[in-house]
């Protein structure tokens, strides 16, 4: 079984990151510029937000935290995003969710420019992946992309199953496993025998927040599993694939964590590269 080391290949994108930016500075005299607005005092997002500026920094890119409390109200927060989608030093806009009850989340990812969506939120964004045109594309199911194409470059003909329809990471998903040419089946609660439909599956990816759902008997020999859960239980943290008996039939499986986790930071600053890029033609 391959273990789907999420670091490495995280540590190798940065790299490769890297030598771009360096370029785009020599062409352009500038770099690409990253903007993160925190709202609140949420740990998990605080930490999230801190990893987010080292790895923007490591890889040379601009990099600005705007933090306001909870207690900020809409207005303000989508006055700003307006300034920053006139600022040309800003290349890429990201609002860390979630958000303060009070804050209209769909109006906060309305409010930003889709050329500088890094998250691709935005409904235009959704819209150009699900219509296989240019756009930003949502950070994890990128992650998850980039590291199935590392285990099996050529996808075409597979079947795939994408567990949970999340707009954050079911839906991108099945985008990108279609545009590789895959038969793509999207599962979710209410899938009537989800055992079944991931014993056919050459790749599942289990995104559905439910500790150790996928079993080794869920998983036909040789399929490559990825585990985007992120479950607190008791015994620490797990994701939605049982671990240690799928890794005795899956032909490679990602840990948690240092699966999906580090490869989604990394794919943030590919996309904030690619907006830059694509706003200098």
């Amino acid at each position: 079984m391959i273990l789907i080391d999420g670091k490495k290949a995280a540590a190798e994108l940065r790299e490769e990151l890297k030598l771009e930016v360096s370029e785009l500075k020599t062409k352009y005299n500038k770099v690409p510029g990253l903007t993160v607005i925190l709202i609140g005092d949420m740990t998990p997002s605080q930490i999230y937000v801190r990893n987010k500026e080292k790895s923007a920094n490591e890889v040379g890119l601009k990099s600005e935290v705007i933090k306001y409390p909870d207690t900020v109200e809409e207005k303000t927060v989508l006055e700003k995003i307006e300034e920053l989608n006139k600022d040309e030093t800003v290349s890429g806009i990201l609002v860390q969710l979630p958000l303060p009850k009070h804050i209209d989340k769909q109006k906060v990812i309305e409010a930003i420019l889709p050329s500088k969506d890094v998250d691709g939120f935005h409904p235009m964004n959704v819209g150009n992946l699900s219509s296989g045109y240019e756009s930003s594309i949502p950070c994890t199911p990128l992650g998850c992309y980039l590291l199935i194409k590392k285990i099996e470059p050529n996808l075409s003909g597979k079947k795939a199953v994408v567990v949970g329809r999340s707009n954050l990471n079911g839906k991108p998903m099945t985008q990108l496993l279609l545009k590789e040419n895959c038969t793509v089946t999207i599962t979710h609660s209410r899938t009537k025998d989800l055992k079944a439909e991931c014993l056919e599956a050459d790749i599942i990816v289990a995104a559905v927040g439910i500790p150790e759902l996928v079993k080794s008997d869920w998983v036909k020999k040789d399929a490559i599993v990825i585990d985007v859960g992120i479950n607190k239980t008791d015994n620490g943290i797990v994701g939605d694939v049982a671990f240690n008996e799928v890794s005795k039939v899956a032909k490679a499986l990602t840990p948690v964590p240092g699966g999906v986790g580090p490869m989604t930071i990394a794919c943030l600053l590919k996309n904030t590269i690619e907006c830059f890029k694509r706003s200098q033609i």
